[in-house]
């Protein structure tokens, strides 16, 4: 009986660690734009909060430039009555990440890129853009995305 119990335990264990990272809420990706801050280098604040009006939904600015190498320290408020969540990638990993969040809804996320922000509370990333191009934060919660929650980083 004990033989069994351990068996088991181990094929349990065995499956989650070769879970793939986006279901365990890690990204199963390296960071496409860039990598995480250094909150000991100077970096530049911007606040963007995260609402509804009606059945829309936005993040306000939805549009940020940045310059290669530049450090923005991300200050995401909740001001609407949903949690919501800010995920900063590339638009194809947010794409892959969107198919998973259908199948996991509930899924929180505390990563370097991205932040799960309760109703009324705030997050905080900081973030040094080391690649140019144009890059996608998102809300990728079930019908979130669609009701026009996203935005973009444009790094030059």
């Amino acid at each position: 009986m004990i033989r069994s119990v351990a068996i088991v335990g181990f094929v349990v264990i065995g499956i989650f660690l070769n879970l793939p990272r986006d279901v365990l809420g890690h990204g199963g990706h390296g960071f496409a734009v860039g990598e995480p801050g250094d909150p000991n280098k100077p970096f530049r604040v911007v606040t963007i909060e995260m609402r509804e009006e009606g059945k829309k939904m936005s993040f306000a600015p939805n549009r940020v430039e940045a310059k290669v190498g530049e450090q923005i320290k991300f200050v995401i408020w909740n001001v609407g009555t949903y949690d919501h969540e800010f995920l900063l990638d590339s638009f194809a990993n947010n794409a892959k990440h969107k198919v998973v969040m259908q199948k996991y809804p509930d899924m929180e996320h505390d990563d370097p890129n991205g932040k799960t922000v309760k109703v009324a509370e705030s997050a905080e990333i900081i973030w040094k853009f080391t690649k140019k191009g144009t890059f996608e934060f998102a809300c990728l919660r079930p019908g979130h995305y669609e009701a026009g929650m996203k935005g973009v980083v444009v790094v030059k």
